[in-house]
């Protein structure tokens, strides 16, 4: 095994990093975890994430977590309304969703990204997770490094693996490579206790997840865990957007104002959405790693999910790509097949690159889609289809 008695450090504790500490320890690696968070309850966690058969999901059967999955996971979560501006259903796959069917290709249970974050943290041997280190800067000491963080401390790590998402700092000692915008902007928003806050919307998305197009934008939102309700207004706008607008995403007025202006074909029932929505909302440009991307192997520094590859959330395979990583990445660094760190970090690199490209570019194509003209028939096509 090329890590015998390597000290390993993950720069990042989202699912990705955390997925590859538990999958690392359970082949006795020492590895430890460098999270920014100041503890386990730091932040909200974002939407719910559908997991996937081939990726997400076979990361955790690998990392013996799939009974904690079913007990935790959001059964009917995955359950899919279409509708167009005027808040008209034109699908529903309520009545067809299948209900619970692990092994099944098209079975995608949900999970609360905070209860899946909780899933894993508790997984880790204790101490494994070095809170608050916020990383600040690195550089070479014998075969590895010594890493800085902004508290002062200073660690060295034989290898080092950066998951520390899109604006990833770790990315740069290994490539130059730069996301691109996509030429799509979302608007984050959050309605907390829908089912008292917007009775009418609740009892609408039973659970499950809308999805509304119409006029080349569209309006994304699902049921989270705890019964709030989170929701994505995207739309096609130019990179620097939020700065150059002039709106307070903090002032539940003037962003229903720039809505009611931009979605101003759009039915009111919409409005309800920024009337309830938990303030700041949270403007996010969405950003896409090169598809051609490569950069020279080094023997003891790798990257996995967004740091790696950050794409488009059109096809949901972000995270999914990311437990893929951590699961491939482990198999190759706790293998006896290998001559040398270098040659399993190299196999691991190539067919990722190769395997994000692919997803990259259909998520980059799904954004097109649902941003164009004819959105609503196209989703409408794509979901009878499948």
């Amino acid at each position: 095994m090329q890590i015998n008695n390597k000290k390993i450090a993950i720069i990042g504790g989202g699912p990705g990093g955390l997925t590859l500490a538990r999958l690392l320890q359970l082949k006795g690696a020492d590895v430890k975890v460098y999270e920014r968070d100041i503890n386990k309850d730091a932040r909200v966690q974002g939407a719910p994430l559908d997991m996937h058969e081939e990726s997400g999901l076979a990361a955790l059967i690998k990392a013996d977590l799939l009974t904690e999955f079913k007990n935790n996971f959001m059964p009917g979560a995955d359950k899919t309304l279409i509708l167009n501006d005027q808040a008209e259903i034109f699908f529903s796959d309520h009545e067809s969703n299948i209900e619970e069917d692990f092994g099944n290709e098209h079975f995608r249970p949900e999970i609360d990204r905070g209860v899946l974050r909780k899933i894993l943290l508790d997984s880790l041997e204790p101490e494994t997770v070095v809170w608050n280190s916020h990383f600040v800067s690195m550089e070479p000491q014998n075969e590895g490094w010594i890493l800085h963080f902004k508290d002062g401390l200073s660690v060295y790590a034989d290898l080092v693996i950066g998951s520390d998402g899109a604006n990833s700092k770790i990315r740069s000692y290994l490539t130059d490579f730069k996301p691109f915008y996509s030429g799509i902007t979302m608007l984050e928003g959050n309605v907390y206790n829908s089912e008292k806050a917007f009775p009418q919307m609740h009892s609408l998305l039973k659970g499950g997840k809308i999805m509304a197009f119409g006029n080349e934008r569209n309006i994304l939102l699902g049921q989270k865990g705890g019964g709030d309700l989170g929701f994505y207004v995207s739309f096609k706008t130019h990179e620097k957007w939020s700065k150059e607008s002039g709106i307070d995403f903090s002032d539940r007025t003037e962003v229903l104002d720039w809505f009611k202006k931009e979605y101003s074909e759009w039915s009111i029932f919409w409005d309800e959405l920024f009337e309830k929505a938990a303030t700041p909302l949270i403007p996010r440009p969405i950003y896409c790693a090169p598809l051609d991307q490569t950069w020279k192997t080094l023997p003891n520094l790798t990257i996995i999910g967004d740091a790696a590859h950050v794409m488009p959330p059109f096809a949901g395979e972000g995270a999914n790509m990311a437990m893929l990583d951590a699961l491939e990445l482990s198999e190759v660094l706790t293998s006896d097949e290998y001559n040398s760190l270098q040659e399993a970090i190299s196999d691991y690199e190539t067919k990722m690159c190769m395997r994000a490209a692919n997803a990259a570019k259909e998520s980059l194509e799904n954004g097109e889609k649902m941003h164009s003209a004819d959105s609503l028939n196209m989703m409408l096509e794509f979901f009878t289809s499948h």
